[in-house]
């Protein structure tokens, strides 16, 4: 039996606070890994989809016998081949008891709703023959008007589904006077008119396209009596629940696996129409199946993120003293109401009030159908739009009020000796000290030295001029509580899994319900596991992504995997060495009052007699020695329900310098402070706020979904999306200070979401600041040389709106 060695207490350093190089790295960067693309089973066949070319469309016919007859098809099925066998596509967060949802199925018999709408898929031996098969599928289509702009389809000028009547699927509205919460906006509005500040603008938050890099894939074997799925999925278990729930597949007899995945930002966090159809012919012809989609069906199909328009409503006392807020959204969902895409824009509800103290808000979001690409959570979901409107109407108040714009949020924020803080939205903010985030960040941007270049600079005419980008921000992550996702109406809990098993030689197996796609949670466990038992990092292996194996979990979204995931491995932790007193007593012959755990060790209080968990764990296998009553196994689980969300804070400053002759953008510095309360591994931390700056960046200066007049994806290759690459970023200067979270044993808080909420209105309002004495007060993202010349050139231009051009809704979803 192999021997056991646990950590001296006072001889090795914590793991907790560790930089660790991510152990699945080894296996991931060379290749010894399996991804689902790489599943290669027995007598596997391939399928190819056929997608509409039209945005909107009624199907006339569809002619398969040309597909039928290429070499090594197996059949060709469309809609009408599976009838009500498919099943539909499932909307798991109505927002409302009316909402206006409709049926979405994998695989459509009569009209498509978006370019790029499955309407046949072909089975063949290799997927190259599938593939050419598909081009060999005739299809005659009715093409119908397409409802394309989000504002004229909020008017209900073309409609997406003409059999529902309207594109308007819901109105989510939340108003602090009603709620009791605070004030109402609309007497703070009318007042600051007559003796304030009132200031009204109007955002694009533009469509964006998660582009992550493994694109989907989905491998189903029905041969055996348990089906079983791969795929490349954020969310096995709510995959293994929606099929069970909708196919009468007992769950029991449902086995979904998630191997390692390249990436998801939310574009993984469904259960898509791929995987429905794959399930669908696999237990139709009785044989494995494999799909992986082509880059360009990525992006075409897979869902997109944002796409909203704001209209934003502050008012303020004339010192900058904000007295009330009103926001009012339109939402495009695109042609169906996703997994959680309605319920989205209401995460952000929560948001717009960000770290400041309002007496006063209402929001106001209406959900619209159009003829698009369905849209759904990406990366932040809801917090990054809410985040972008109230740091550029900050802003815009400094600007009106004539004062830096540290000033006015300073003036505003919550200060640290106020937490717990209740805000107008009812959240209750556990822990957080703006002050000292912003006071470390300025001090490593050298934010006087700047300011003071910047001055210079437009005082000299420098054709160059340099802005000042700032964001403040706050997020609520680590979705959960349960309570609080019912009263929204979300279809789901919020708890999460883990158990946690001593092996006979001393080893330790986790299994944990969250789903990595990239976050390292193999790492970070393993140091939770490590430090709580005393054992060694090397001797803690962590298992996920598999229903059989983690039989129970909600996976991984929203920030929660270590605040929700690594509280529940926590207190199953406890439960082991709970387990253990008893009988790591009995064998030391003291009472179990007398022990004392610490490294990893029962000792007796008192003396040096002790024995390593690892050796109760030898002893409990053996069982030749255990105290009566008492059951030989140290194995045990949790599932853990959090109190409140967890709230990181953070300030992101950005320099940028803009050519005002050509518009070309070069950024200077960007310097970011986040609070994300006691860290667990550094390193890992890095990785993931270096990666959010750059998605956040790339929406501010890059990205953005385009569809022609026809409903056609302009913007369907990475020739025409333009993703940064390293060679278009700069180094980050990036810190942290720490208020550790009260509401979970271990003091944390996400941060998988924070630098991309934060850096997008970090940079733009850095752009703006650098052109604002020109006469601009908004550029619309992405922020390129064309619209940033645009906007100094001509009043109204570079995407610049007026606020009345939006339609506005009432408190019946009536256009007013």
């Amino acid at each position: 039996m192999t021997a056991t060695q646990e950590r001296p207490a006072d001889a090795v350093e914590r793991e907790i606070g560790r930089d660790r190089r991510r152990k699945e790295d080894q296996r991931l960067i060379t290749g010894r890994t399996r991804w689902t693309d790489n599943l290669q089973l027995p007598g596997m066949l391939h399928l190819a989809m056929v997608r509409s070319p039209f945005a909107h469309a009624t199907i006339t016919s569809i002619d398969t016998s040309a597909a039928q007859d290429a070499p090594n098809v197996v059949t060709v099925l469309t809609g009408k081949d599976f009838g009500e066998e498919l099943g539909v596509c499932i909307n798991a967060w109505p927002i409302t008891p009316d909402q206006v949802t409709p049926v979405h199925s994998p695989l459509p018999a009569d009209r498509v709703s978006f370019a790029g709408e499955i309407v046949a898929v072909v089975v063949a031996r290799s997927a190259a023959e599938a593939r050419d098969a598909a081009e060999l599928v005739d299809v005659e289509y009715d093409e119908l008007p397409a409802a394309l702009d989000l504002k004229d389809a909020a008017a209900d000028t073309v409609l997406a589904h003409p059999d529902l009547g309207t594109n308007k699927s819901a109105l989510w509205v939340f108003d602090s006077g009603e709620a009791g919460t605070g004030g109402n906006v609309e007497d703070a509005i009318s007042k600051a008119r007559d003796d304030g500040i009132v200031i009204e603008r109007e955002y694009r938050q533009q469509r964006l396209i998660p582009a992550f890099m493994e694109p989907r894939s989905v491998v189903v074997d029905p041969t055996s009596e348990q089906l079983t799925m791969w795929s490349a999925t954020q969310i096995p278990h709510i995959l293994r629940f929606a099929l069970a729930a909708t196919t009468g597949v007992p769950e029991s007899k449902i086995r979904v696996i998630a191997p390692d995945v390249g990436g998801g930002f939310g574009g993984k966090l469904q259960v898509t129409p791929e995987e429905w159809i794959a399930w669908a012919v696999a237990r139709r012809i009785h044989k494995p199946v494999k799909y992986t989609e082509t880059r360009s069906e990525s992006l075409l199909s897979a869902h997109h993120g944002r796409d909203q328009w704001q209209k934003l409503t502050l008012a303020a006392e004339k010192d900058g003293t904000v007295t009330g807020f009103k926001v009012e959204l339109l939402a495009d969902l695109g042609a169906y109401v996703a997994i959680v895409g309605g319920g989205v824009p209401v995460l952000g509800a929560f948001m717009f009030n960000a770290i400041y103290k309002f007496p006063a808000y209402h929001f106001a979001c209406q959900t619209v159908l159009t003829n698009k690409t369905w849209t759904d959570a990406y990366r932040g979901a809801g917090r990054p739009e809410a985040t972008f409107g109230i740091e550029r109407m900050m802003d815009e108040l400094a600007a009106e009020v004539g004062v830096d714009p540290l000033a006015i949020r300073e003036k505003n924020w919550i200060k640290h000796d106020e937490f717990p803080f209740t805000t107008v939205c009812g959240l209750e903010y556990d822990s957080g000290n703006y002050e000292a985030a912003t006071a470390r960040a300025k001090e490593m941007f050298g934010y006087d030295e700047l300011r003071a270049e910047q001055m210079a600079r437009r005082a000299s005419g420098d054709k160059v001029q340099l802005g000042i980008g700032i964001s403040t921000f706050t997020e609520m992550c680590g979705l959960a509580p349960s309570r609080v996702l019912g009263t929204l109406d979300y279809g789901a809990g919020g708890w999460e899994y883990a158990s946690v098993r001593m092996l006979a030689t001393g080893k330790v197996e986790v299994t944990t319900g969250a789903s990595a796609h990239g976050q390292g949670h193999e790492t970070a466990f393993s140091q939770i596991v490590a430090d709580r038992l005393g054992v060694a990092f090397e001797d803690v292996e962590i298992l996920h992504g598999d229903t059989q194996v983690a039989h129970r979990g909600l996976d991984t979204y929203g920030s929660r995997s270590l605040v929700v995931g690594g509280e529940a491995l926590v207190r199953a932790a406890d439960k082991v060495i709970e387990k253990a007193k008893p009988v790591a007593a009995h064998l030391l012959e003291a009472s179990v009052d007398d022990l004392e755990f610490s490294g990893g060790r029962f000792t007796v209080r008192g003396t040096d007699q002790g024995m390593g968990i690892g050796e109760v764990a030898t002893a409990v296998f053996a069982a030749h020695d255990y105290p009566e009553g008492v059951e030989p196994q140290l194995d045990s689980d949790a599932t853990y329900d959090p109190v409140n969300f967890s709230f990181p804070h953070g300030t992101h400053l950005c320099a940028m310098e803009v050519d005002t002759e050509t518009g070309a953008l070069t950024m200077r510095k960007y310097v970011c402070v986040d609070d994300i309360g006691n860290i667990i591994n550094p390193l890992i931390v890095s990785g993931q706020v270096h990666g959010g700056l750059v998605q956040g960046i790339a929406q501010a200066l890059w990205e953005e979904a385009v569809y022609d007049d026809s409903g056609t994806l302009v913007s369907g290759s990475f020739v025409d999306y333009l993703l940064p690459t390293a060679a278009d970023t700069i180094s980050f200067d990036i810190d942290h200070t720490t208020s550790p979270s009260t509401t979970n044993s271990l003091g944390t808080k996400g941060v998988g979401e924070a630098g991309t909420i934060a850096s997008t209105p970090a940079v733009v309002n850095a752009v703006v600041d650098a052109v604002r004495h020109l006469g601009v007060n908004d550029i619309q993202m992405p922020c390129t040389p064309e619209r940033v010349w645009r906007a100094i050139n001509g009043p109204g231009a570079g995407g610049s709106t007026t606020a009345d051009a939006m339609p506005h809704f009432d408190g019946e979803g009536e256009q007013a």
